[in-house]
């Protein structure tokens, strides 16, 4: 179908608001192209490293994709969509609005309506959120290489800054539940470089006003250097970092213990260490489901999944689950209320499995549930025997 006239004049209001910095936002709707689950398109301008392009949102039945263009291809691509694959299409600029519809007939209408004064929208790419952790003034984040000295975050830096909030924020939910009382004691398996140990205590000092007792625990010698050095920067007294490895630490005493992405059984390691501590909260994102696949694969037990484990992809992702469904029922054993959900860092790393072990009452009758279970999974995958149940002795 050829643009007609009416989309040619509704395209030169677009580029002409653009230029002359009335555009507010633009949408397009009653879609009628090849791809099923799409049913809008949300266009707003953005600055992405100090140049203006345009952010198109692309409205799906279960999930939004975003891309960025320059003013240019977007003017290409309402030449290509409108009167066709979109049929109505809303440009909404500081003084008024511009409606362009295609009506069944193939008759095409534009109207021009006036508004009242509409305010200019941010640019910002990435929206103010009211973010548990703030990127002013804090010491800890320009020393990590996350903000600048005034507290920008570095564009490198955003998804990393992200990173840090969904976990706090996932976590402040978590400690809410467990109310650990005003001297509460962490430990962070395999810290790392610290971003989110640094985070933490910061949110446990400074937003929830406690006195927290905070250890990172990691077996790389430089790593524990730099953090205490930034530690002892940021005046974070409550704040120190060891060097080890999770099975050496000695875990007793401690309300929250933490181990995101330790590998293969570490993740059993520090989930034991927090069992065998009495913790209130223990959170882990298992990583590398080795030690199961392998016996998974050594015994190639004939059961009602072994159309789907024949192949290796869903092996694996039938490993990852049956361990991890394990661990939350050794858990499950020992009293802990568990949650297994999956959580994703940000827009742009992959998604994870989080198992949360909140600490309970055990009975007689729900361990020998749990262990019945235990064993009903380990027969039904040709198990031997999981790394956490060999821990524990159960």
């Amino acid at each position: 179908m050829n643009i007609t006239q009416k989309a040619q004049e509704f395209i030169a209001e677009s580029e002409n608001s653009l230029h002359n910095d009335s555009f507010v936002k633009l949408s397009l709707g009653n879609y009628h192209g090849a791809d099923e689950s799409l049913k809008n398109i949300y266009i707003k301008k953005v600055l992405i490293k100090k140049e203006p392009r345009l952010s198109l949102t692309y409205r799906h039945k279960t999930r939004d994709i975003t891309k960025n263009h320059t003013y240019e291809e977007v003017t290409g691509m309402l030449a290509q969509w409108l009167g066709s694959d979109f049929r109505v299409a809303t440009l909404q600029m500081t003084d008024s609005d511009v409606l362009f519809e295609m009506h069944p007939s193939g008759k095409a209408t534009l109207k021009k309506k006036a508004v009242a004064n509409r305010d200019m929208p941010s640019l910002s790419h990435d929206k103010n959120k009211n973010r548990l952790i703030s990127s002013n003034g804090k010491g800890y984040l320009f020393d990590l290489k996350i903000t600048d000295q005034q507290g920008n975050v570095f564009h490198n830096a955003q998804d990393k800054y992200r990173q840090i909030n969904h976990y706090i924020d996932i976590l402040s939910s978590l400690i809410r539940e467990i109310n650990p009382g005003n001297a509460v004691r962490v430990a962070d398996m395999g810290s790392g470089k610290g971003y989110l140990t640094f985070a933490l205590y910061d949110y446990l000092k400074n937003v929830l006003k406690l006195a927290p007792e905070v250890t990172g625990i990691e077996f790389r010698e430089d790593l524990v250097t730099l953090c205490n050095q930034i530690a002892q920067n940021a005046g974070f007294e409550g704040l120190s970092f060891r060097e080890g490895t999770i099975d050496q630490f000695d875990a007793a005493g401690t309300n929250i213990l933490i181990a995101l992405h330790a590998c293969d059984t570490a993740t059993d390691d520090a989930i034991f260490k927090g069992i065998e501590a009495g913790s209130d909260l223990i959170v882990v994102a298992p990583c590398c489901h080795k030690q199961i696949r392998r016996q998974i694969e050594q015994h190639k037990i004939e059961n009602d999944v072994s159309f789907l484990t024949r192949h290796g992809i869903f092996l694996e992702r039938q490993a990852e689950m049956v361990t991890d469904g394990i661990r939350a029922l050794v858990l499950e054993y020992f009293g802990y209320k568990t949650k297994v959900f999956e959580f994703i860092s940000d827009a742009h790393t992959p998604k994870n499995v989080l198992i949360v072990g909140t600490k309970g009452k055990r009975t007689e009758k729900s361990q020998a549930a749990a262990l019945e279970k235990i064993r009903e999974a380990k027969r039904f995958f040709g198990i031997e025997y999981h790394h956490l149940e060999r821990l524990t002795g159960i």
